[in-house]
């Protein structure tokens, strides 16, 4: 499944203009912890998390994760949308929590790490 195909089903805020969502979602996985993510996410998994600041983007460059979903209509700092865009992160909001965004994702047929 492609990442703008679940923006548009979740209706998901995109934050980062430019960013492209046309990459392939093959699992995701949810935490905010960052060396939890380090440690246990896989390439091309959607991240699901309420941290806001530049560090999850190195995260996910890192890793090389297809994009970073904020839960909680949490918003992400200036600094984050900045590096965001010059790495080419997708970042991509929602009001709903991360236990429900969870489910529906899994409902869809994303699997976890």
């Amino acid at each position: 499944m492609k990442l703008s195909d679940l923006a548009t089903r979740l209706e998901f805020k995109v934050y980062t203009a430019g960013t492209p969502l046309e990459r392939p979602v093959l699992g995701g996985y949810a935490s905010d912890l960052l060396s939890d993510v380090i440690g246990h996410s896989r390439k091309d998994d959607l991240w699901v998390t309420m941290q806001v600041h530049p560090n999850i983007v190195a995260v996910a460059v890192l890793k090389e994760l297809a994009g970073i979903v904020l839960v909680n209509g949490r918003e992400p700092a200036a600094e984050t949308l900045q590096q965001a865009e010059r790495e080419g992160v997708p970042v991509l909001g929602t009001r709903l929590g991360a236990f429900e965004l969870v489910g529906r994702l899994y409902g869809m047929g994303l699997k976890g790490s």
